[in-house]
C-alpha cells in the first residue's frame, strides 16, 4: 500500500504533459544534466588550480576513467530501480546517464591520447600490445560506440525494439571491462575496484533473479 502511494504521488508530482504537475520531466533533465557535469568542473578547477597533486596530469586522467565507471553502474541502477519502486519515469533519464559515461570515458581517452602520450601513435600502438590493462581500456572505449550511435528514438525505431535490447546488452560487457581494467590498472590496494566488482555483481543478479521469474511467469 506504501509503495503504491508512492508511486502515485510520483506521478502526480512529476509528468512530462500534465501542466498542473509541481516537477516536469524536463525540468528534472535540467537538473541532472548539471549534477552530471558538475565532476567534469570539479576536474577542472582542480587541474588549473594546482589542487591535483604532484602529477596532475595522472590524477585527471584516473578520475576521469573512474567517472566513466560509476556513471555506467549508476545507468545499470536504472532498471533494477523501476522494476523495485514501479516508477516507469526513472526510464527517461536513462539516456542521459549512459551518455554521460561515454562523455567521461571519451574525456578519459583524450587525456590518455593527448596529455599523456601527446598522440604519438607508435607510442601509442606499443602501449596498447605491451600493457594489457590499456589494451583492455582501448577495446572497451570501441565497444561504447555502438551504443552511443544507437541510443536515439530513431536509431531504436530502425533496428526495431528486440534488436535494440541484444545489442544494448553489450552494456553489461563495457561495464564488466571498465571494472577490469581498473582492477589492473591499480597496484596495491584493490579495494575500490573490488567493491564496483561487487556493484555490478548485484546489479547483474538482480537482472537475472527478473529473467527467471519472467520466464516462470510466462509458463504460468
Amino acid at each position: 500500500m506504501l509503495l503504491n502511494s508512492i508511486q502515485a504521488w510520483t506521478s502526480s508530482v512529476i509528468s512530462n504533459k500534465d501542466p498542473n504537475s509541481l516537477i516536469r520531466t524536463s525540468h528534472l533533465k535540467v537538473v541532472l544534466f548539471l549534477v552530471c557535469l558538475y565532476p567534469f568542473f570539479f576536474m577542472l578547477w582542480g587541474f588549473f588550480s594546482h589542487q591535483l597533486g604532484a602529477n596532475p596530469i595522472d590524477t585527471v586522467t584516473r578520475l576521469s576513467g573512474l567517472w566513466a565507471l560509476r556513471f555506467l553502474l549508476i545507468t545499470l541502477c536504472v532498471t533494477p530501480l523501476r522494476w523495485l519502486t514501479g516508477l516507469n519515469q526513472l526510464v527517461r533519464f536513462r539516456r542521459m546517464l549512459g551518455l554521460f559515461a561515454f562523455f567521461y570515458a571519451t574525456v578519459h581517452m583524450l587525456l590518455y591520447l593527448g596529455l599523456d602520450q601527446f598522440f604519438d601513435w607508435s607510442e601509442i600502438w606499443r602501449d596498447i600490445v605491451k600493457r594489457p590493462f590499456i589494451t583492455v581500456g582501448f577495446i572497451n572505449f570501441v565497444a561504447l560506440l555502438p551504443l552511443v550511435v544507437t541510443s536515439t528514438n530513431k536509431m531504436v525505431k530502425r533496428l526495431g525494439g528486440r534488436r535494440w535490447k541484444k545489442l544494448h546488452r553489450l552494456t553489461y560487457f563495457v561495464a564488466a571491462a571498465a571494472c577490469v581494467h581498473f582492477l589492473m590498472l591499480v597496484k596495491a590496494d584493490i579495494r575500490e575496484p573490488v567493491i564496483y566488482i561487487f556493484i555490478l555483481s548485484g546489479l547483474l543478479g538482480v537482472r537475472l533473479l527478473h529473467a527467471g521469474r519472467q520466464k516462470q511467469l510466462n509458463r504460468q
